[in-house]
């Protein structure tokens, strides 16, 4: 059994990293292929969003019945995960500053497992922190894949925790670090403590009204953040 105390659950999008534009246009293509309409891909909002969640939304925006959403969703699915694959580049993707001091610094610690609670695709998401050499840190997580909303998250990643070091994570143990309400409101289905971060498209001000336990800038000072984490 593992000698750590804290479960460090990041999200992908908006707090470990960026990818520009690539997502989105891959999107709508592996859309348009499927469905024969893009819907509302151009102009929704993703942030802190499920994948199948976002796919599921503007299809239904553009006038699809849930049956005919539902027919076509593994299809859909499977199209925008290789075209993800197939067109994403290092080039695409920016670190959020301190990332992968933080990540190094972690990873060295005995007190705490890295994983991830995102609302990526696994397949999509790992190919995210394949690109610029993050994905190492996290062997688990818990993704899309697992669940219809985030909030069903938390209980998937925490069961993982546990099939992985042998230990329960519980309550103030598990710590939820992203940049949306999402990652905030999800982070109380198990009583957890989160940190918001304001480098995805939420101000600091907007995240602080949803009552994280600490809000940041960025993760960029790598010893406060340790100690948030550990305290």
């Amino acid at each position: 059994m593992t000698t750590a105390r804290k479960l460090v659950l990041f999200d992908i999008d908006g707090t470990l990293l960026k990818v520009e534009g690539v997502s989105r246009n891959v999107l709508i293509e592996s859309l348009r292929k499927v469905y024969g309409t893009e819907g509302s891909a151009a102009t929704h909002d993703f942030s802190g969003k499920m994948d199948g969640v976002i796919i599921r939304e503007v299809m239904q925006q553009a006038g699809l019945s849930d049956s005919d959403i539902a027919r076509g969703f593994d299809e859909a699915k499977q199209v925008y995960i290789e075209g993800f694959k197939a067109n994403a580049r290092r080039e695409h993707v920016k670190l959020m500053a301190g990332i992968a001091e933080l990540l190094e610094a972690l990873s060295k610690r005995d007190d705490v497992v890295l994983s991830l609670l995102t609302g990526n695709f696994e397949q999509s998401g790992r190919h995210k922190l394949t690109l610029p050499e993050i994905n190492h840190y996290f062997p688990f997580g818990a993704f899309a894949d697992d669940a219809a909303t985030r909030d069903e998250l938390p209980p998937v990643a925490v069961a993982r925790a546990e099939a992985q070091t042998g230990k329960r994570f519980e309550g103030k143990d598990v710590v939820i670090i992203g940049d949306t309400e999402h990652d905030v409101r999800c982070a109380r289905v198990l009583n957890s403590r989160c940190i918001a971060v304001a480098t995805g498209h939420r101000a600091a001000d907007q995240l602080r009204s949803h009552n994280p336990d600490i809000t940041l800038e960025t993760l960029a000072d790598t010893a406060a953040v340790i100690d948030f984490i550990t305290a």
